[in-house]
């Protein structure tokens, strides 16, 4: 049996192969030189992959032209015009270069950290310049949620998917079956859009809230994406909190409340802040990151949360001693 491959893998090696092609490729040739094709799948199999990938390259943007032979007019031959494609010459400033260096070393310590990397390489490849992030200065955000990846696949092969969804005005898990159109970022957080079978309606789903892994319920290509489907956002519940932050700390969480008060405690004057949060599990996250530069006062839900993150972390210490 083949090794599965990702989609986003197989086809960037049809745009390879098509690209650096000196006159055409048949599907065959395809199918036996292409990574990911394999010639253990059935031809039916090959040929609706290899449509699908086509047709999804064709929508971004990416020319792929069909060719005869004079000789053999019934054999079609596919590569990609690279005059049509290619790009103008990058001519980018010390400036605009320190900005991507900066957005850069936002997704470092996510799933599209080595993505982010090589993208950043091959411009300053092409760009001549060594410009990097001011220095000091060091950006953080949440990565994407662990069902992002399964999601995005899913979208492009065009699959229905299965998950077990916590519901934010409730914490109820329910099990969801979701033909996924697209992912979008709002209020701080990813959501996927899509037709929910139960419901028989369009939904939109925060993917910090899907529980466990993402399961594939149908064949490729059986979803339909509608062209200028218009996002209906999931209702947001905003929970209020209050953290007593310890001065010049937890500046990200200052930022987004209001200091509303001041205490004393056992490590000295404390800012209580107050914020609106539309998820419980992201800040918590966040503010065990601070450790004891953050306490939480409200609400009891937060601050168990914190606490079983920080006694997570301290069972790991406690198992490597």
């Amino acid at each position: 049996m083949s090794e599965r491959v990702d989609a986003a893998e197989r086809m960037l090696d049809l745009v390879i192969a098509l690209s650096h092609t000196r006159h055409r490729m048949t599907k065959s040739e395809i199918r036996a030189k292409v990574h990911g094709y394999g010639t253990n799948s059935s031809t039916e199999a090959f040929e609706r992959m290899f449509e699908r990938d086509k047709e999804h390259l064709r929508d971004l943007g990416i020319p792929i032209v069909t060719l005869t032979d004079a000789v053999h007019e019934d054999e079609i031959g596919y590569r990609i015009d690279t005059a049509a494609y290619s790009l103008p010459p990058i001519d980018l400033t010390p400036a605009q270069m320190g900005v991507l260096s900066l957005a850069a070393e936002v997704w470092q310590d996510s799933a599209f950290a080595g993505s982010a990397r090589r993208g950043l390489t091959k411009l300053k490849a092409v760009a001549g310049s060594s410009t990097t992030a001011a220095p000091g200065v060091a950006l953080r955000v949440r990565g994407p949620d662990p069902a992002m990846s399964d999601l995005i696949e899913a979208i492009a092969e065009r699959v229905p998917v299965r998950f077990t969804y916590r519901a934010a005005y409730s914490g109820e898990t329910t099990v969801r079956e979701v033909e996924p159109w697209r992912v979008h970022a709002r209020d701080r957080g990813w959501y996927l859009v899509g037709y929910d079978r139960d419901r028989q309606a369009q939904r939109s789903f925060r993917t910090s809230r899907i529980v466990g892994k993402v399961q594939r319920v149908g064949e490729p290509g059986s979803v339909t994406i509608p062209e200028h489907r218009p996002p209906t956002p999931e209702r947001v519940f905003h929970t209020p909190v209050r953290l007593a932050i310890r001065p010049e700390s937890a500046a990200a969480l200052r930022a987004r409340g209001s200091v509303v008060d001041s205490i004393e405690g056992p490590t000295g004057a404390r800012d209580v802040v107050a914020l609106d949060v539309s998820d419980v599990e992201h800040v918590a996250d966040e503010v065990a990151g601070y450790g004891h530069s953050v306490l939480v006062l409200d609400p009891p839900e937060l601050r168990e949360a914190v606490l079983a993150r920080l006694r997570a972390v301290a069972a790991l210490g406690g198992a490597r001693s």
